[in-house]
């Protein structure tokens, strides 16, 4: 039973955030933010707001989409028209106050309303503006930036899919996700100089850049070789095994990451002399073998279901599980004692909990993201007054 602490405090306390960004990969650093105690203001469009208040189904029994719940948690919401003067100014007074300004317009875009970053850092010297773009702010300035079309220009589908198989974008929009967790990285290091020397800074992050740091052992096999990997299924191209395995009645991930649990793996099958197979006894040898290997391997494994082998090998110590779906994930890790979901209110769609743990300053419990300009006469109010005046709390 997870007993919460609410009454500690957070990491990020007395942080204020100007979340001008859309869609997902400022939002989720926003909300990644929130989760850390910061107290995030969301801008968005009057009548529309976010893109992804409309990308749906799935859509919430409230008529709110499912994916931009995903992002959004613990936020208070504010619609400006940017092109309104008097919103502008409001814009702007935000900006002042607050210690991190997220956006993910064109560069440029923001400047003729006195929002970019020379001029935000100009009228609030300490402050963080931290932009996401697609593919940078030089020559790929002008192009907009999308998961799928990165996942595409930037090499991972064509690392992704079966050998000889269409190239494949992966499952969720992970490039939108490891910038993100990128931008976060750079917006706590940047307020980390800041408290140091009462220095904001413009942080920059692009939708590629984060990819291809991201392809790591591929980029670097690559750097090494001058040849292009390609697609591979399941398997790992220098380990083995390293992969999924068909078992009776499914399949089975297997991770045997050196000769040790590949021995115990052999052994938990009753075929020992498979640690001793010249062909198999190192990981560049079974990586050479690897169809041999599978053969040997699967002829055992069909003598029972991924769930038995499962309880088996793991108790020898050799990584691996099923192959669940999304609902079987979520009940494992219950299992587990992770209480992975945490409820936001009633008829509000669940958010997955924040995966950081801390043992002095817990993450804050996530509040229902809000709906369109939810808290802006409050916001509006609270900007129209002194510029010493205190946020009024999220309720």
């Amino acid at each position: 039973m997870r007993v919460e602490c609410t009454d500690l405090p957070k990491p990020l306390d007395g942080v204020l955030v100007a979340d001008f960004s859309r869609v997902l990969a400022g939002p989720l650093a926003a909300a990644t933010l929130a989760d850390l105690g910061a107290r995030v203001v969301k801008v968005e469009r009057p009548g529309a707001g976010d893109d992804t208040r409309a990308w749906g189904p799935p859509f919430a029994a409230d008529g709110t989409a499912a994916y931009f719940d995903a992002a959004n948690r613990s936020k208070r919401g504010l619609a400006l028209d940017l092109s309104v003067p008097d919103d502008a100014a409001a814009a702007r007074a935000l900006a002042a106050r607050a210690d991190v300004l997220i956006e993910n317009f064109r560069p440029g875009a923001l400047t003729k309303y006195g929002l970019d970053p020379a001029s935000s850092i100009a009228a609030n010297p300490g402050l963080v503006h931290c932009s996401i773009t697609g593919f940078g702010s030089g020559e790929g300035a002008r192009l907009p930036g999308y998961d799928f079309v990165v996942q595409a220009v930037g090499g991972l589908m064509s690392i992704t899919g079966e050998p000889g198989g269409p190239p494949l974008k992966a499952g969720v929009a992970l490039v939108d996700v490891l910038t993100a967790k990128d931008a976060t990285t750079a917006v706590l290091a940047a307020l980390r100089h800041r408290d140091r020397t009462g220095e904001g800074q413009h942080v920059e992050v692009n939708l590629l850049s984060s990819l291809l740091g991201s392809l790591v052992n591929q980029a670097s096999g690559h750097l090494a070789t001058g040849r292009d990997p390609g697609p591979m299924g399941n398997r790992h191209p220098s380990i083995a095994p390293y992969e999924t395995l068909a078992c009776r009645d499914g399949l089975l991930a297997v991770a045997v990451g050196n000769d040790r649990q590949f021995r115990a793996l052999a052994t938990a099958l009753s075929a020992p002399e498979l640690a001793d197979d010249p062909r198999f006894a190192t990981n560049p040898d079974r990586v050479v073998h690897r169809t041999e290997l599978v053969k040997e391997l699967e002829a055992r494994l069909a003598a029972d279901t991924p769930q038995g082998w499962t309880e088996r090998l793991s108790a020898v110590s050799v990584p691996c599980g099923p192959v669940n779906t999304l609902s079987e994930a979520i009940e494992f890790a219950t299992r587990l004692g992770l209480d992975p979901i945490v409820p936001v209110g009633e008829g509000r769609v669940p958010q997955v909990r924040s995966p950081l743990r801390f043992s002095r300053t817990p993450v804050a419990e996530p509040v229902a993201p809000p709906r369109l300009d939810e808290h802006g006469t409050q916001l509006r109010e609270w900007l129209a007054g002194p510029s010493d005046q205190p946020l009024p709390p999220h309720v």
